[in-house]
């Protein structure tokens, strides 16, 4: 297979990934997939809050460096269906306003080079791909969509649905989560055929049942199954990318698989590693037409970096909470300004309920001495629990780079305030509702030992635009510099929004399969 000619690689098996794979699929093209990694083991242990979060047993243990060299493990996951094996599964679409530019209190969120509009079919076929659940018109600012979710919403448990009245009774708008999913439900129970069971093990975890919509359930194992043309490879790191003496096309993909160097060509190759990633191997694929990286002519690669301003905050409740499956509202009314702010707050969503394993390992701050003998498995049933996060500006000095073999990512967080006040009016929210809560804000939620200024929600390493002095991607997302190279990752985003990233990329995944497939006259 090594030295094997395809007519489209792609590397990564992501949410992009996955999704341009199985969109071109269909075209008989001879496609080879590359995964780093392998399938996830299934296990009682995807289900076991200490394996996946105190322990991380399914994150990466590379050892990455801040700016100021202290060290630690990014939040990556090297799986077929990459990070999305342990993503939430919240697929929401960028609001139409985020497509342009925004005024925050710290600076300029950039306007993107395409609009709404051009998304919002593609937004469509990505609900429908990844079975999302929803229900139009709920959310206030919700853009305009060409259709219903494929799907009626996950329904509320009695908890959250006491705390969605409570909300709706302040006069906001809470709505429900739109959820990528495979649940049948009838009168708010799993139907006996239904593949998701309501466990308080979504979110975070790996599916034991392959009942989250991710990219291997959805897109590769179907295509695999379905199309011959197309070959996944796992345990395949590449390690660079080389170009032909003219270095405007990539003619070899250069692999490290079970010891030994492979090497690969393709007419087009898409690199969907995820955002971080992707911009490591366009860095080390480096040449004397490339000298400061592929596509590196603008000196954009790895720069302006973005990821969302998140905290996940643990409510302690006087009364118990029962809920098992939390995660189902969602609240946007200070998405783009409040009653006493001008500027954006953010969004406020709900997330999987806190284990006790889970709390016993974290940093517990001093006012728990409330609480002093409470164990931590009753802490676990009097908590509920809050994803809250507000947009990350983007800023050419906050960039992943090599310093010699080290990587370094170099973030200096911003916008900050507007996190700070959201946090403050979900405190008032749950106070008006008579929860009177103490919240703790989770760190390990976030991955363990990764700040907020980690690896959660990556984007914007190698964005698009029509100026290549300023860009690394055209409006197609091949590379400027480069015929024959695509990128179909959230490297692309000029901005991230308040929500959370993956439908898009999914949904760019398969506008830009349809650009490839004119090309390649499929």
């Amino acid at each position: 297979m090594a030295g094997e000619h395809y007519d489209i690689i792609v590397i990564g098996s992501g949410p992009g990934g996955g999704a341009l794979a199985q969109r071109l699929a269909p075209t008989g093209k001879r496609i080879l997939i590359l995964e780093r990694g392998d399938y996830l083991p299934r296990s009682p242990a995807n289900w076991d809050s200490k394996t996946v979060f105190v322990d991380g047993a399914y994150q990466v243990d590379d050892t990455w460096y801040g700016r100021d060299g202290s060290s630690f493990h990014p939040g990556l996951h090297r799986f077929v269906g990459g990070n999305s094996k342990v993503y939430g599964a919240a697929l929401f679409r960028l609001r139409a306003e985020d497509f342009e530019e925004v005024q925050h209190q710290d600076g300029i969120s950039p306007a993107w080079p395409l609009k709404y509009d051009v998304f919002e079919p593609y937004y469509a076929e990505a609900e429908r791909l990844f079975h999302v659940h929803g229900e139009r018109g709920e959310d206030p600012l919700e853009p305009a969509a060409s259709g219903p979710y494929p799907y009626p919403p996950v329904s509320h448990e009695p908890k959250i649905q006491q705390l969605n009245d409570g909300l709706a009774q302040q006069g906001l708008h809470p709505f429900h989560l739109p959820l990528g999913i495979l649940l049948d439900e009838k009168n708010g129970k799993p139907t006996p055929t239904s593949i998701c069971i309501r466990c308080d093990a979504f979110d975070g975890f790996p599916c034991l049942l392959n009942g989250k919509a991710d990219a291997q359930v959805i897109c590769i194992d179907p295509t695999l199954a379905a199309y011959p043309n197309v070959t996944l490879l796992t345990g395949a790191y590449v390690t660079k990318l080389t170009t032909d003496a003219g270095g405007g096309h990539v003619d070899g993909v250069i692999v490290e698989r079970n010891g030994t160097e492979e090497v690969y060509t393709a007419d087009i190759v898409v690199v969907a590693c995820g955002a971080l990633s992707s911009a490591l191997l366009l860095l080390r694929s480096g040449n004397d037409r490339h000298p400061n990286g592929l596509a590196n002519g603008s000196d954009q690669v790895g720069r302006n970096y973005i990821r969302h301003n998140m905290s996940v905050l643990m409510a302690i409740l006087r009364e118990p909470n029962h809920t098992i499956f939390q995660k189902t509202l969602a609240l946007s009314d200070y998405y783009f300004k409040s009653d006493d702010w001008e500027f954006p707050l953010g969004l406020i969503q709900m997330c999987a309920t806190s284990h006790a394993e889970q709390i016993k390992a974290e940093s517990l701050p001093g006012w728990l001495e409330w609480l002093p003998d409470i164990p931590f498995d009753k802490m676990a049933e009097h908590s509920m629990d809050f994803w809250l996060q507000s947009e990350d500006l983007p800023r050419p000095e906050n960039r992943i780079y090599y310093d010699g073999d080290r990587v370094v990512l170099d973030v200096t967080e911003n916008n900050m305030e507007a996190h700070h006040r959201l946090k403050k009016k979900l405190e008032k929210m749950m106070n008006a509702i008579g929860a009177h809560p103490r919240l703790l804000e989770r760190s390990l939620y976030l991955g363990k030992g990764i700040p907020i200024s980690g690896t959660a929600h990556q984007a914007g390493t190698a964005r698009f635009g029509t100026d290549p002095a300023t860009s690394v991607l055209d409006l197609d997302c091949k590379a400027h510099e480069l015929d024959n190279l695509y990128v179909a990752d959230a490297s692309f985003f000029p901005s991230i929004g308040a929500v959370n990233p993956t439908l898009t990329i999914i949904a760019n995944a398969l506008r830009v399969a349809d650009r490839i497939k004119e090309r390649l006259g499929a």
